[in-house]
C-alpha cells in the first residue's frame, strides 16, 4: 500500500508508472474514487498527461449515469459503488490486474465493502489479482495485514509549504459571515486563488451572497463547487483563472481530496463538515454538521501547497483545535448497513466470511436483515429471494429498489422511478414563503411537467430527471407524465418506508403516530396535516417528535391492501380509566398503529375480570367496598403474616393491589365497571387470600371478638398487628385473673380498660398485675366520678356488670 501526503499526486501518477509492467500485459487497472467529481477529474488529468484531448481513450470512467470507457481503455478511474457492480457481475474481474482503492482513509462503506469482496475474489478465484491502497493520513498497519503483509511504500512527495493561521477568539453566530470576512482578507493581504471549505451547499450559496454583497476588488470571480452542481459549473470552479485575473471556490468536503484547483494558494477553512449519522432507534440517515477532524483538516491545509507555497485561515481557535478528534470513525461501524447486507447475501456469503479492517457490527447487521425481510428480500432463513435479488441488480438501496419492483408489478414502474429518484437527491422544491409543503405528490408532478404553482430547484430537477429516465429503461418503463400518476405516490412511498406508515392522532391535524412506534408531526398548515394516513420518506427523528420533510397521503384501503399479511387481528379487553369501565374490542393492528376496531360481542370473562382487576389497581385499593368488618378482616390477616411471615401471605396494599388476579378476580363475575364493585363479597375474597383449607385458622389464631366475663361479645382491633388490642369496661372483667391472648397463645391482648363512659382509663398488657397494682387508686377516682357503679374492694371477687347498682 501507498501511504502519501496531500499534493504527492499519487491518484494519477501512479496508475500510469503502472501501465507498462509486464504482468499487466493485456489487462486494465481499476481506480477506486469516493466521489464522482474526482473520478472525472481523475480520469481527465490522466487523460491530459498522457497527450490524450479527452477522457475515454486509454483512460477512462465509469459512474452512475455517466462512462467514457473505449476499446483502448487501460485505466479506469470508477467510483467505490461501481466496482462493487463489477464484482457482483463476475467475481473473477476477468481482464483487470489491479484495482487501486485511493483516497481510503476516508473508509466509505463502499469502499470497505469492495476491498473486503476483492480479497474473497482473490483467495477464492484469482490469486494473481494484486490490490493497492493509496492513502494520506491512513494508520497503514491495519490495512497492511489484512492484505497478508503487504509492504507500505511511504513518499514525501512535494508538497510546499503551507503558513497556518487561526483566529484569536472562536466565531459566534453564523459561520458564513465569518468566512465572506476572512476571503475578503485573504484577497488584499495574499496572492493566488482562494479555495474556502464549508459544510454543504446552503452555506455556500449563502457566503456566495455574503460575498456579492461585499464589492470585491475587481477581477474576482466567485465559483461553487458542490457534487449536486451541473457539470459545466464543477468545471468552471476547477479550471486556472483567466491571465489577470483571481477566483474564489466555495466549496464542499468534496475538494478535500483527488483534486487539484490549479491557482489556489490561500485555503480558508470553517472547520465544518456534513456527514451522515444512522439512528438504529428509528432506522433514519440524516446529515449532521459537525467539527471537522483532524485529518480531514490536514488534507484541506494541504490544498494550498499543490502549487506553491501557501496560507491556510482557520475559523477556530488553537485551544479549539485540540478538541478536534483525530479521524471519523469508518462509516461501516455506523451506518445504514441494510444495501450492504443485500450485497453480501447476493455474493453468497455471510459478514463472517469475510475479511475487513473494521467488522460490520452484529446489531447493525441484524438490523439490517430484519429490514430486508419486511422488503421480502431474504426467506425465512435469511437467503436471497428472487425479489432480493431483482432488487440488488437495480444498484439502489434496498427500499427504492423493493418499491420500483412493487411499483412495476402495478403498471406504475414509471412514477415510481420518478420517485425514487426524487428520493436521492435534495429536495427540489423550493419555497417562496414558510415551510415547504411536504406533500410528494407536488414533487412527482413537477417532474411530469404537469405540477403548477410550485419553485423548483431546476438544477436539481434536471438531475432527477436524468437519473429517472436511467432507471425507467432499466426497467424499461416509458414517461408517461400522467397526472393520474401522483395517485400512486403514497402507495409507493408506503413500499418503500413500510415502518414509517402513520396515522393520525385522534382530535389533533399535523401529529401522527407510526408503525413503529414513533411521533411525527409536521406543520398544522401543510395541505396534508389533515390526512388519516401518510406515509414519511423523510425527517428529523431527534425529539419526542420528528420533524416531516416529505411524505405522501395514503388511503386506508391501500394500507390493508399493501401489508395484509402484516397487519395482526387481537382482541383487546382493558379498562378505560375516562368511563371507568373496562372495554372490549376487536382491534387490527399494523405495528403500533390501529387499522381499526369495533366491540366485541362475547369477551373472555376471565379477560374482564383481569381487566377489571387493572383498573382497580391504577385507582387503588379505596375503591374496593370496605366495612367495618372487611377492614378489619385485612388487620386479622395482616397480623397472622406479621406472627408468620412463612405461612401467611401479606395483607399489605402493596400484596393485595399485586395479587388482585388471584384473590378479587374470581369474585368479579358479571361485573364490567368500578361501579358493579359494591356488590363484591369481599370479605369472602379476602378470605381466599389465604386459601380455603386455612380459613378456620384465621378465626382460631385471630378472632374478630372475645367474649368477657359480664357476656359481651367484643371486636378485638389488630390494627397495630404487633399489638392486638381489646377496649373493654373495666367492671367487665371483674373476676377474670389472666390477660387473654391471640395467636394460638402466643400473643397477649393489650387491654384497654374503659370507664363506664367508656373513657381510657388504664392500659396494660398484664391483668393480673393491674388487679394487683393498679386497681385500687384507678378505683379511688372512679368512685368519685361514677359513684352509681359498683367498685369493689376484691375485684377478682366480684361479679362482672354492665349496669349500675340503681338497675340492679
Amino acid at each position: 500500500m501507498l501511504i502519501a501526503p496531500p499534493g504527492a499526486g499519487k491518484t494519477t501518477l501512479v496508475p500510469l508508472a503502472l501501465l507498462d509492467e509486464p504482468w499487466l500485459a493485456g489487462r486494465k487497472i481499476l481506480v477506486l474514487e469516493p466521489r464522482r467529481l474526482a473520478t472525472r477529474a481523475a480520469a481527465e488529468r490522466m487523460a491530459a498527461l498522457l497527450g490524450e484531448p479527452d477522457a475515454g481513450g486509454t483512460v477512462g470512467y465509469r459512474m452512475r449515469l455517466e462512462t467514457r470507457v473505449g476499446h483502448d481503455t487501460r485505466v479506469e478511474v470508477v467510483t467505490e459503488g461501481i466496482l462493487t457492480r463489477m464484482l457482483q457481475s463476475d467475481p473473477s474481474l476477468a481482464g483487470v490486474g489491479l484495482v487501486v482503492f485511493d483516497e481510503f482513509h476516508e473508509r466509505s462503506l463502499h469502499a470497505d465493502l469492495g476491498l473486503a469482496l476483492a480479497l474473497h475474489s482473490r483467495r477464492l478465484l484469482r490469486p494473481d489479482l494484486r490490490l493497492l491502497v493509496m492513502s494520506a493520513t491512513l494508520a497503514a498497519e491495519p490495512v497492511a495485514d489484512l492484505l497478508d503483509g503487504a509492504p507500505v511504500v511511504r513518499s514525501e512527495g512535494s508538497l510546499f509549504p503551507v503558513e497556518t493561521r487561526w483566529l484569536d477568539r472562536p466565531v459566534e453566530g453564523w459561520i458564513e459571515p465569518q468566512a465572506a470576512r476572512a476571503v475578503r482578507e485573504a484577497l488584499a493581504d495574499e496572492e493566488g486563488d482562494v479555495l474556502v471549505f464549508l459544510p454543504g451547499a446552503a452555506e455556500i450559496r449563502r457566503t456566495g451572497e455574503a460575498l456579492q454583497d461585499a464589492a470585491l476588488p475587481a477581477g474576482v470571480d466567485v465559483h461553487q463547487l458542490f457534487g449536486m452542481l451541473p457539470r459545466e459549473a464543477q468545471d468552471r470552479a476547477l479550471r486556472p483563472a483567466p491571465a489577470g485575473r483571481r477566483k474564489v471556490v466555495l466549496a464542499s468536503a468534496i475538494a478535500e481530496t483527488s483534486l487539484t484547483i490549479e491557482g489556489v494558494r490561500v485555503v480558508v477553512d470553517t472547520g465544518l463538515m456534513r456527514v451522515p449519522r444512522f439512528d438504529p432507534g428509528t432506522a433514519m440517515t440524516r446529515l449532521e454538521t459537525t467539527r471537522v477532524t483532524r485529518d480531514a483538516a490536514d488534507q484541506r491545509r494541504g490544498r494550498a501547497g499543490r502549487t506553491g507555497p501557501g496560507v491556510c485561515l482557520r475559523l477556530w481557535t488553537r485551544h479549539e483545535e485540540r478538541g478536534l478528534v483525530p479521524a471519523r470513525a469508518p462509516e461501516i461501524l455506523e451506518a445504514d448497513l441494510a444495501p450492504l447486507v443485500l450485497e453480501l447475501a447476493l455474493w453468497g456469503a455471510g459478514p463472517g466470511e469475510l475479511r475487513w479492517v473494521d467488522p460490520p457490527p452484529e446489531p447493525a447487521v441484524a438490523q439490517a436483515r430484519e429490514l430486508l425481510a419486511e422488503l421480502d428480500a431474504l426467506d425465512a432463513g435469511g437467503a436471497l429471494t428472487r425479489h432480493g435479488r431483482e432488487m440488488a441488480a437495480l444498484g439502489l438501496h434496498p427500499r427504492l429498489a423493493h418499491m420500483i419492483l412493487r411499483g412495476s408489478a402495478l403498471g406504475v414502474g414509471g412514477v415510481a422511478c420518478d420517485l425514487a429518484a426524487l428520493l436521492e437527491e435534495r429536495d427540489v422544491l423550493r419555497s417562496t414563503s414558510g415551510p415547504t409543503p411536504t406533500d410528494l405528490r407536488l414533487r412527482t408532478e413537477l417532474l411530469a411537467g404537469t405540477g403548477g404553482g410550485a419553485r423548483a430547484d431546476r438544477a436539481a430537477l434536471d438531475r432527477v430527471h436524468r437519473h429517472a429516465d436511467t432507471l425507467r429503461r432499466r426497467i424499461e418503463a416509458r414517461r408517461k407524465g400522467h397526472a393520474s400518476d401522483s395517485a400512486y405516490v403514497g402507495l409507493l412511498t408506503a413500499f418503500a418506508y413500510p415502518d414509517r406508515v402513520g396515522r393520525l392522532r385522534p382530535g389533533t391535524r399535523g401529529r401522527f403516530l407510526l408503525r413503529n412506534g414513533k411521533g411525527v408531526a409536521l406543520d398544522p398548515a401543510d395541505p396534508i396535516a389533515g390526512e388519516a394516513w401518510i406515509a414519511v420518506a423523510d425527517l428529523d427523528a431527534h425529539g419526542p417528535e420528528g420533524r416531516i420533510y416529505r411524505a405522501a397521503p395514503l388511503a386506508l384501503e391501500e394500507v390493508e391492501e399493501a401489508f395484509a399479511g402484516q397487519i395482526v387481528e387481537e382482541d383487546e379487553v382493558s379498562f378505560d380509566a375516562d368511563a371507568r369501565r373496562v372495554v372490549a374490542r376487536r382491534i387490527r393492528r399494523l405495528g403500533a398503529v390501529t387499522v381499526a376496531e369495533g366491540s366485541l360481542r362475547s369477551p373472555d370473562p376471565a379477560a374482564i375480570a383481569r381487566a377489571l382487576c387493572a383498573g382497580v389497581r391504577r385507582t387503588g385499593l379505596h375503591v374496593l367496598p370496605w366495612t367495618k368488618e372487611t377492614r378489619q378482616l385485612r388487620d386479622r390477616l395482616d397480623f397472622l403474616h406479621h406472627l408468620d411471615p412463612e405461612s401467611w401471605p401479606s395483607a399489605s396494599e402493596d400484596t393485595l393491589l399485586a395479587d388482585l388476579d388471584m384473590w378479587l378476580a374470581p369474585f368479579l363475575g358479571g361485573m364490567r365497571g368500578l361501579d358493579d364493585l359494591p356488590r363484591v363479597e369481599l370479605g369472602e375474597a379476602l378470605l381466599a387470600h389465604v386459601g380455603w383449607k386455612r380459613r378456620p385458622e384465621v378465626d382460631r389464631l385471630a378472632p374478630s371478638h372475645l367474649e368477657v366475663p359480664s357476656g359481651s361479645r367484643i371486636a378485638l382491633d389488630y390494627t397495630d398487628p404487633d399489638a392486638p388490642a381489646l377496649a373493654v369496661r373495666l367492671q367487665e372483667l371483674f373476676g377474670m385473673t389472666e390477660t387473654p391472648r391471640v395467636g394460638g397463645g402466643r400473643v397477649p391482648l393489650t387491654l384497654r380498660l374503659l370507664s363506664p363512659a367508656h373513657r381510657p382509663v388504664q392500659v396494660t398488657r398484664d391483668l393480673a398485675s393491674f388487679w394487683r397494682d393498679a386497681y385500687f387508686e384507678v378505683r379511688k377516682d372512679l368512685r368519685a366520678r361514677y359513684p352509681k357503679h359498683p367498685w369493689p374492694e376484691n375485684p377478682l371477687a366480684a361479679e362482672p356488670t354492665r349496669r349500675t347498682k340503681r338497675r340492679e
